[in-house]
């Protein structure tokens, strides 16, 4: 490889979200928070900024509208208006201003568990309610139950939250998935959010299809989020972009952002513009070395790990692992105790579970495994 992802990279003392919540005995792989440098090419481009000296206040401009607009036409097949852009600071606050732009107090939202918790947390923000119908195991794959979903759907119900690659389970849906999710949505007349800032980190020989290509007047029903931030690295950079085609639902959401969101952070679009410029390489890259890495994980577990099991994981750097089978009362807490930190299942709707991120340098995913492996034997 060209490119270094061995290097274990000390981050303690740095505010790190996720090296610093627990204490410094415990090996935290739990937020998609990858522990890899960036792409020396966007720290290139970054440090020439940080070499201009002045850092006012930044609002979109031509550069950064028209990487985006090339990237979705190169990468999606899909030619986007650079007016249908709003910038962001985040996924999050995207996902709480869905919410709040779309439907009223006391009206709900649709989304399937588990799932990246915001989405089941931004509804009661403000009095909204999330309507959460669980993904059924079929066929060797997690998919949509849209028989539950047509019995849990209410007249009230205005907007489906779809996460795509799936925040926790992995899944890249296909075409026919996904246009069963937009017909759900025509016969309810739902408004379609779509999560898809995984959409570059796919592991195996499948494709993620945006639902900006689907055609015809989806697109119209529709709003797409993305970021680069987890495929290069940047979350700190707080930038990301949602597309809205409609004229209505845009200017809706810009009205719920307003006074909320304001400028969006200056670097995070230098970290967009080389990202998606120069950084290419180094993404090919890293997906082999994560696949290499989720590849090893498979195989641990199932060697190593039993009771736990892993089921397929087709994209992201997440494993979700049941723990069902194992004989304790809280299995996060158990890990912990053991010197791992892993995300809770329940956090996303499902408590038989815990996530495990892999975006780590080898040495540090054998140690994490290590623990867990003597825990489960010491048991």
């Amino acid at each position: 490889m060209s490119y270094d992802f061995d290097t274990v990279i000390n981050r303690h003392g740095t505010g790190s979200l996720k090296w610093d919540r627990f204490d410094p005995e415990v090996l935290p792989l739990w937020v998609a928070d990858m522990d890899f440098v960036s792409a020396p090419e966007i720290l290139e481009d970054l440090h020439r900024r940080v070499d201009h000296g002045v850092y006012g206040y930044t609002v979109p401009y031509d550069a950064v509208n028209q990487v985006v607009v090339d990237y979705q036409k190169r990468v999606h097949g899909v030619d986007i208006d650079p007016e249908w852009l709003v910038w962001l600071p985040g996924m999050v606050q995207g996902l709480y201003l869905t919410a709040m732009a779309y439907a009223h107090k006391g009206e709900s939202l649709m989304t399937c568990t588990p799932i990246y918790p915001p989405f089941r947390g931004c509804a009661g923000y403000g009095d909204r309610e999330v309507i959460e119908v669980p993904l059924v195991w079929e066929n060797s794959r997690w998919t949509f139950d849209f028989e539950a979903m047509e019995r849990a759907v209410r007249k009230d119900t205005r907007v489906f939250m779809l996460c795509n690659p799936h925040n926790p389970v992995g899944r890249v849906f296909d075409e026919e998935e996904l246009r069963a999710v937009v017909a759900f949505c025509a016969r309810h007349d739902l408004i379609l959010c779509s999560d898809e800032i995984h959409c570059d980190l796919i592991l195996d020989d499948v494709s993620h299809i945006s639902t900006l290509s689907l055609g015809g007047n989806v697109a119209e029903h529709t709003m797409t989020m993305m970021s680069v931030s987890k495929t290069y690295n940047l979350p700190g950079l707080a930038c990301a972009y949602a597309i809205i085609p409609n004229t209505k639902h845009r200017n809706a959401f810009k009205h719920a952002a307003r006074g909320i969101i304001t400028e969006i952070n200056t670097f995070g679009y230098i970290g967009t513009i080389a990202a998606y410029t120069k950084g290419e390489a180094w993404r090919k890259e890293l997906v082999a070395y994560l696949k290499a890495n989720r590849d090893y994980l498979y195989s641990y577990v199932e060697e190593h790990l039993a009771p736990l099991t892993l089921k397929p994981m087709e994209a992201t750097y997440l494993g979700w692992i049941d723990t069902s089978e194992l004989d304790v009362k809280n299995a996060p807490a158990f890990f912990r105790e053991a010197g791992v930190g892993l995300s809770p299942g329940s956090d996303f709707g499902d408590s038989d579970y815990v996530r495990i991120n892999i975006g780590c340098p080898r040495a540090t995913l054998e140690e994490g495994l290590s623990r867990m492996k003597k825990a489960l034997a010491n048991r």
